[in-house]
């Protein structure tokens, strides 16, 4: 099958195998309406084609899988006042997410490198999830005014104790180590091995995780338990931060750290993902979370502080957003968007 260039995706038939190249290296194969939409039809198209037995998702070029959705186009089409553009891309990011997480065939995504947000996405709910030394994964949406998106509560809902909080307040980058730890990847290998994963892929047959690397490896998350699980409890996201600021015990410059980071985030993006971190733990399925999603991202596209943030981090590049609250204690809850309030 030729190469599909105009959308920064590339689809490869090698034997049984189906394989999707992220292609906008550049970006870090961030990706854009065209992308995902050129996803979804192929991925319909394979689930019917009994010559593809099996899936690949890998990115292209050294930095990583995938660095999430390309907000900044989203942001421009809220400006220019195209809501229905910004929003299909959510939208049909989400149908993918989706699409993958209830393939009929095995989907075995690659998450060498970056894999964040809209890469947690593609790759999070894939049926073999392969992490390597390289990996780094984080949901870092608190950080540009949004909230973790492509299902990705529904993973860190699942994740042991409060990591999952951890990441989804900091937006903390984590390892492939920690990937596995949280149930965001199944095994760690070596990025050397990929190349004979995928060949091997060709044949149809998908080997089980014990059989290609370590599934229970010491993570850099685990030194961090007993504070993470003591100051993240509950749904009161301003407790949590004086928890944290006010942690004595072992692995303090870790928690005062953490607080310096949530201080730093979106008071209203905070107050939201914690609220629907902890509904995501109470809907039972992806489809439920991604359903959640989609209403909280129709929200956000009036929310002030998401075009606020993606200005200040990856617009103007000049990290000085002004939220428009002052802090976690000023969010009412009656502010949050359905279905949260």
């Amino acid at each position: 099958m030729g190469d599909v260039t105009e959308t920064n995706v590339r689809f490869e038939r090698r034997g049984a195998l189906g394989h999707v190249i992220l292609d906008r290296p550049k970006a870090i194969n961030s990706l854009t309406l065209p992308m995902v939409t050129a996803l979804r039809t192929q991925l319909r198209e394979w689930a019917d084609d009994g010559a593809v037995e099996v899936v690949a998702i890998t990115g292209a070029g050294e930095k990583g899988l995938c660095a999430g959705g390309d907000v900044v186009s989203v942001r421009q089409a809220l400006l220019d006042g195209d809501a229905d553009a910004a929003m299909a891309f959510f939208d049909t990011e989400y149908d993918v997410d989706g699409l993958i997480g209830a393939y009929p065939k095995p989907v075995v995504a690659f998450m060498d490198g970056v894999c964040m947000g809209g890469g947690i996405g593609i790759a999070g709910h894939a049926s073999l999830r392969i992490a390597t030394e390289r990996t780094k994964i984080a949901m870092p949406e608190t950080k540009i005014g949004f909230f973790p998106d492509v299902g990705g509560l529904h993973l860190l809902a699942s994740a042991p104790g409060e990591l999952g909080t951890h990441l989804a307040l900091t937006s903390s980058v984590a390892t492939g180590a920690d990937a596995v730890l949280l149930g965001v990847a199944d095994v760690l290998v070596s990025s050397e091995a990929i190349p004979g994963i995928l060949a091997g892929l060709e044949s149809g047959e998908v080997p089980a995780p014990a059989d290609l690397g370590s599934t229970t490896h010491p993570a850099p998350l685990e030194e961090d338990r007993a504070w993470i699980d003591a100051c993240y409890t509950g749904d009161d996201a301003a407790a949590i931060l004086t928890r944290l600021q006010e942690w004595d015990g072992e692995g303090a410059e870790n928690a005062h750290a953490a607080a310096e980071a949530i201080a730093a985030r979106s008071p209203f993006s905070v107050c939201v993902t914690l609220a629907a971190l902890r509904r995501a733990a109470t809907l039972g399925s992806l489809d439920a979370v991604l359903d959640q999603d989609r209403a909280l991202a129709h929200a956000f596209g009036d929310e002030p502080d998401f075009r606020e943030g993606v200005r200040a981090l990856l617009v103007d590049k000049s990290n000085d957003p002004h939220w428009r609250h002052d802090s976690l204690a000023d969010v009412p809850r009656s502010e949050l968007p359905a279905p949260l309030a």
